[in-house]
């Protein structure tokens, strides 16, 4: 996980934003609330990736045989990039996930 130097507008607000991007679907919070600062957008983005892991989760159950395996190993991703992203809002960093940043400046 790699810091990057990216300016935040706001202080406590900027922090209790970027916490939500990585709390399920309270992801829409941030990304719809404040687009124009640069570190919650980071964050948001994230875990809107991280969100759509978990949804592609639960639909792996559907899977005959080996859904359930499928589904908690993701799952259990999800949980260690979400724990990840907010140790990182804790330290106001802005760690890039691996997998989870690349996928999250593609859209």
């Amino acid at each position: 996980m790699v810091s990057g130097v990216i300016q935040s507008s706001g202080g406590m607000k900027s922090k209790v934003l970027a916490m939500m991007s990585y709390l399920g679907i309270l992801v829409f919070v941030p990304l719809i609330m404040n687009r124009d600062d640069q570190y919650v957008y980071f964050h948001a983005r994230q875990g809107l990736v991280i969100w759509i892991m978990g949804i592609l989760a639960i639909f792996t159950l559907y899977l005959p045989g080996i859904g359930k395996f499928f589904f908690s190993s993701l799952a259990t991703l999800v949980l260690i990039f979400s724990l990840g992203g907010m140790i990182s809002v804790i330290f106001y960093k802005a760690w890039r996930l691996p997998l989870i940043y690349t996928l999250s400046t593609r859209f």
